[in-house]
């Protein structure tokens, strides 16, 4: 049975889509079979899985969508044929977010360098508790060396535990998702880096 990874925030534009398809393209580079549930209405993980099909790049990546009482169901029936199932969710905090984070083995929670994106993390780390999962704070947008990052980096440890990997502040992650790739298909170097410390990280945090 694979395990199950839910991408929540209540704070829209942190980062949740953008998050999903880079870890879902890095396991697969690792040659695991990954499934991706798109819960938000907005729908953006969709189009960006159907961008991907347009390139023929699906092998060995799984889709569906689901409504709040329909998640349940889908990762049950996902993680019988994936090695992992990330959930993408919408930006909210209430009962319709509590099947995704039931089903979750492991919740993470993007935070741009922005105090706002802090502050919205509380009612999700409640809600979390709630449910007896875990959580990782993942910093996002990451501009090295600034003030305001390293103190949302200090707030955010006082608050869950934080993914020492952190994703830099790089057009390339917003460019390729809109073409359906993954910022590491396009970008080399330091990108690539980040990517592969943060999916080490969130492997080993995986019961």
């Amino acid at each position: 049975m694979g395990h199950v990874i839910t991408i929540a925030q209540q704070k829209g534009g942190a980062g949740k889509t953008t998050l999903a398809v880079t870890l879902a393209v890095e396991f697969l580079q690792r040659g695991q079979r990954v499934a991706l549930l798109d819960t938000d209405p907005q729908g953006s993980l969709g189009r960006w899985f159907m961008a991907r099909r347009d390139r023929n790049r699906t092998e060995g990546l799984d889709f569906s969508t689901a409504s709040a009482w329909g998640v349940s169901y889908e990762c049950e029936k996902l993680r019988k044929t994936n090695d992992l199932v990330i959930v993408d969710t919408p930006p909210k905090v209430d009962a319709d977010l509590r099947p995704a984070l039931r089903e979750a083995d492991l919740v993470l929670i993007p935070v741009a360098s922005s105090h706002v994106d802090l502050w919205a993390v509380d009612g999700m780390l409640d809600l979390i508790a709630r449910e007896g999962r875990q959580a990782m704070i993942v910093l996002n947008r990451w501009k090295a060396g600034t003030r305001l990052a390293q103190d949302v980096a200090s707030a955010a440890g006082d608050k869950a535990r934080v993914a020492t990997s952190r994703l830099g502040n790089r057009v390339v992650y917003a460019e390729t998702l809109g073409l359906g790739l993954a910022a590491t298909e396009s970008a080399r170097g330091a990108t690539r880096g980040e990517v592969a410390a943060l999916a080490d990280e969130v492997a080993a945090a995986l019961p």
